[in-house]
């Protein structure tokens, strides 16, 4: 740690939305001071160009993204395309704590990282989930920590209490929408306001989406039973955000009172994760630019499914937010400093 008694923190992909959600999120932290911010093609322009409601960052100019640049800091957070993490990584001392937001470690399985990503599996690191049961001790002290996807974090919250429990055949169906932010920041024909305003569309169908094998690795960890998940995503015509809505057939008789006392006893001491009062339902904008997680579930008798839905700010606890809890849990440092769950409305 600096002179300054402060976290020294630098941010690859820093012009990149979740680099400028971490930035938004690192400005407000008591503990923190921050340093190099680097760009891959926009390097050598002024952050406050693409990204001016960094106002305090404004004159700040993007460096390159070579560990040289980056070498030095007490925290290195990598907000970079899937597959370039592992390097930079790789040429960071190990004094340095690396908080990777790609998805370059999140999966155990070197065949599911080839089937859903492609190229060599660059290993695993402590997964950034301290909600999930047994993580967050793994967070504590780590030196290497990988941030979950956006929609993973919140289906294996959605799900998770009800999956440990035993309340449901663990054979799931998400369906979660969310905003343009998650395709990230690069130009794309099918992101443009005339064809995502006034439209809803899924993508990914059919098992195919990358999230797929993470969240199953997930919910695994809370069962011996083998995990089928079932994920479509929707783009709905908004910037943040991700509503999901999960659901499984029971395994047992259980009522909508009974799932949601799980589920409330589940989560009664995270700082993050509120389960709402019964009969109100999660949505995006209570959570928008906080890292609050909001749930709530019941059980379609006819049906005989409990379902769950979540919400939370994919750029904020999808991503940012997440990466400054898991610095937190890093570094010793109480783990809400520098994060809200108040969000934004309307």
């Amino acid at each position: 740690m600096h002179m300054s008694g402060k976290v020294r923190v630098a941010v690859a992909g820093a012009s990149g939305y979740a680099g400028g959600e971490m930035l938004r999120l690192l400005l407000g932290h008591p503990d923190v001071e921050i340093g190099a911010l680097t760009g891959g093609s926009n390097a050598g322009e002024k952050l406050g160009v693409l990204q001016p409601h960094l106002v305090p960052l404004a004159d700040r100019v993007l460096e390159a993204t070579t560990p040289e640049i980056l070498a030095g800091h007490d925290v290195v957070f990598l907000g970079l395309p899937h597959g370039q993490s592992a390097a930079i990584a790789n040429a960071l001392g190990d004094d340095t704590v690396v908080i990777d937001c790609g998805a370059d470690f999140r999966l155990t399985d070197p065949g599911e990282w080839e089937k859903f990503y492609g190229g060599v599996h660059a290993g695993s690191w402590p997964y950034g989930l301290p909600e999930l049961p047994g993580l967050r001790v793994q967070l504590q002290g780590a030196k290497r920590i990988a941030v979950p996807g956006c929609y993973p974090t919140i289906s294996t919250l959605t799900l998770a209490p009800a999956v440990a429990a035993g309340l449901i055949t663990p054979d799931v169906v998400v369906v979660a929408a969310s905003g343009t932010s998650g395709a990230g920041k690069a130009l794309k024909a099918n992101l443009l306001g005339s064809e995502v305003m006034g439209n809803v569309s899924a993508y990914g169908v059919g098992g195919v989406h990358r999230h797929t094998p993470e969240i199953t690795q997930n919910l695994s960890l809370l069962t011996d039973g083998e995990i089928k998940v079932s994920f479509t995503p929707l783009l709905v015509p908004m910037p943040r955000g991700i509503l999901a809505t999960c659901s499984a057939p029971i395994a047992r008789k259980v009522t909508a009172e009974e799932a949601y006392e799980v589920y409330a006893a589940a989560y009664a001491d995270e700082p993050f994760v509120t389960v709402l009062p019964q009969g109100m339902w999660p949505q995006t904008k209570s959570v928008l630019g906080s890292n609050s997680v909001h749930l709530q579930v019941t059980v379609d008798q006819t049906a005989g499914r409990l379902v769950a839905v979540g919400a939370i700010d994919n750029l904020a606890k999808g991503t940012g937010g997440a990466a400054v809890q898991c610095m937190n849990l890093a570094l010793g440092l109480p783990e809400s400093t520098g994060l809200t769950t108040i969000g934004l409305a309307p």
